[in-house]
């Protein structure tokens, strides 16, 4: 569930006047800089709620930062008039200009039925830098003095402007809106969320760390892979031996955990639960420390901290549904991105849900166990050996019992399969990772692949056609001779493979002049691959019931009884009149 109000230690996102993004952790009695904007102390901003938008007020000279102020919906929709721009019904039926610019108005102007204007055109107007006659020294000069969080400076501006009055009315709202963009100081505060992190990586930052995911792709990928929130059935909620859990899914991610985190954002499990202290720690009485002496510490007890675990180690006390498996080819996976939803994979906080809901087995440890040392079991010490070795012994024998009881329950689990999809980005080899992975897959489980270009996918999709699947059940000894170069995967576990891409390209809306946008950030174009996991038929199918025949064989049955009959008749006839002679 996403948070209200802005906590410490949160990351939020600013939305900028310009249109671009930034994105700041939330820290205590700290700056936060937007740039040419301004600065602000981010205690301004703790407590409150999300979607309000801030001025950066002018510096003071008794205080060494600026202030903000809460820009209210009035001032925010000022520009935007009661009246609507009324548009003429039909445009077609005007007289069209001739050579000369006679004849007709439909080719300069916009004029309704009774001919008066209702938009001009820019036709007579030159651009030229003269017409503003407010330099750059001045306007830096009105900046250093204070200019009401640039509103003051962008009406100098515009007055400053000689040709202003002949600008029209859109050319005079565009002119404004640069202006406004550049110089207001002003910014919106919005929770970070999976949309808004994809398109900053994707447009500000590098998008090659992400495979260039784009917003409507990983909206596609979590459709066709049909992920969401499973609750628990009743043996699975009491432990019945043998009860598998639902929502349970596997992935390869090398997108820095973007796709780890749209799957937990799906289901429910990505952001922290918030607990609400009752008493602030400014409040909090200060207790004396007792000075311990040492006579103290031999009739002390033996602490039980050697129960806690180490940071980075995690009991084997994962849920049974609605789990994330993660494999991944090095020693740790690469999950830098969910730093911004308080999560860290090396040292994970206990309360945040994906703590027991994410799953971490390197393909060593799924595919070769016995080869990893994780997956070894530590020797067994009975209690009165360990009373009597020290405590950095006694902790570091501890943590590797809890990493192997992790590392053995995750690996046992995932063994077991049964899941109810798989998810990949990746730019390993696809059929090499299908062979090991699909097995793994309950039956009608969705298989979606991403990639930045098509042709990976179009093989991929070859290697489950038709044809490769009737050849491989025409030669019975390839399915013991796979992987090879003909069947590199068994193209009968997966049934209907597509191909398929989404782009979603923004759009100008204006009376008269709706069209797409000319400009706009290039890169892969980005791929999906679906299909969907089948059980195979063991042994012969045969079929057994009513044998109904068809429309089309009953009138040629019917047709050749009926010719017959005719025949019959025919040949009697003959006889009879033979008889007569």
């Amino acid at each position: 569930m996403r948070p209200e109000v802005i906590r410490p230690g949160s990351h939020i996102v600013l939305r900028l006047p310009s249109g671009s993004h930034t994105v700041h952790e939330i820290k205590p009695n700290t700056i936060i800089s937007v740039g040419k904007y301004g600065s602000f102390q981010s205690n301004f901003l703790i407590g409150r709620p999300y979607h309000y938008t801030y001025e950066i007020l002018d510096r003071v000279d008794s205080s060494s930062q600026s202030g903000l102020r809460i820009a209210p919906p009035a001032e925010l929709y000022a520009d935007i008039k009661d009246e609507e721009l009324s548009t003429p019904a039909d445009l077609e039926n005007q007289p069209q200009a001739d050579a000369n610019g006679e004849g007709g108005c439909a080719q300069y102007e916009i004029v309704d039925q009774k001919g008066e204007v209702l938009l001009r055109t820019n036709r007579n107007i030159v651009d030229d830098a003269r017409s503003q006659t407010m330099t750059m020294a001045e306007i830096e000069m009105l900046k250093a003095e204070g200019t009401r969080s640039g509103r003051d400076l962008i009406s100098k501006i515009l007055d400053s402007h000689s040709a202003l009055d002949q600008k029209t009315a859109f050319a005079l709202a565009k002119y404004t809106l640069r202006k406004t963009k550049k110089y207001l100081r002003r910014f919106t505060v919005l929770p970070m969320d999976v949309p808004l992190l994809v398109k900053w990586m994707f447009t500000e930052k590098d998008a090659l760390k992400t495979m260039e995911l784009r917003e409507e792709t990983l909206a596609l990928i979590g459709s066709w892979s049909n992920v969401h929130f499973t609750p628990l059935t009743l043996g699975e909620r009491f432990g019945e031996p043998g009860s598998f859990g639902q929502g349970r899914w596997l992935m390869i991610d090398e997108t820095g955990g973007l796709l780890v985190a749209a799957v937990a954002e799906r289901l429910g499990i990505l952001h922290s639960p918030y607990e609400q202290k009752t008493e602030s720690s400014a409040t909090k009485p200060i207790t004396p420390v007792k000075v311990r002496t040492d006579s103290d510490v031999q009739s002390q007890p033996e602490q039980s901290q050697d129960s806690r675990p180490p940071p980075g180690i995690r009991k084997a006390k994962f849920a049974k549904s609605n789990t994330i498996t993660l494999i991944h080819a090095n020693s740790q996976p690469n999950l830098s991105l969910l730093r911004y939803f308080s999560f860290d994979a090396a040292n994970p906080t206990p309360s945040h849900p994906l703590n027991r809901h994410l799953k971490t087995i390197s393909w060593l440890q799924l595919l070769h166990p016995q080869d990893d040392n994780a997956c070894t079991e530590p020797d067994l010490v009975s209690p009165e050996v360990l009373q009597t070795w020290k405590s950095g012994k006694r902790s570091n024998y501890h943590r590797k019992r809890r990493r192997w009881e992790c590392t053995t329950s995750i690996v046992s689990d995932t063994q077991q399969g049964s899941f109810d999809g798989l998810m990949i980005a990746s730019s390993m080899s696809t059929p090499t990772i299908l062979h090991h992975l699909v097995p793994l897959l309950r039956g009608a489980a969705q298989v979606v692949v991403y990639s930045p270009s098509i042709e990976p996918l179009v093989e991929l999709a070859d290697c489950y056609s038709t044809q490769r699947r009737v050849a491989y059940l025409n030669n019975p000894s390839a399915s013991e001779e796979m992987p090879t170069e003909d069947f590199p995967v068994n193209p009968t576990l997966l049934l209907a493979p597509t191909v398929q891409t989404v782009r979603c390209r923004p759009w100008q809306v204006l009376p008269g002049r709706t069209h797409p946008l000319m400009t706009w950030k290039g890169g892969a174009e980005g791929y999906v691959f679906t299909a969907t996991r089948v059980l195979p038929a063991e042994g012969r199918i045969e079929a057994r019931g009513i044998n109904k025949k068809r429309k089309g064989k009953m009138e040629d049955v019917g047709r050749e009884e009926s010719e017959t009959k005719r025949e019959k008749v025919i040949k009697a006839k003959d006889e009879s009149t033979i008889m007569d002679s």
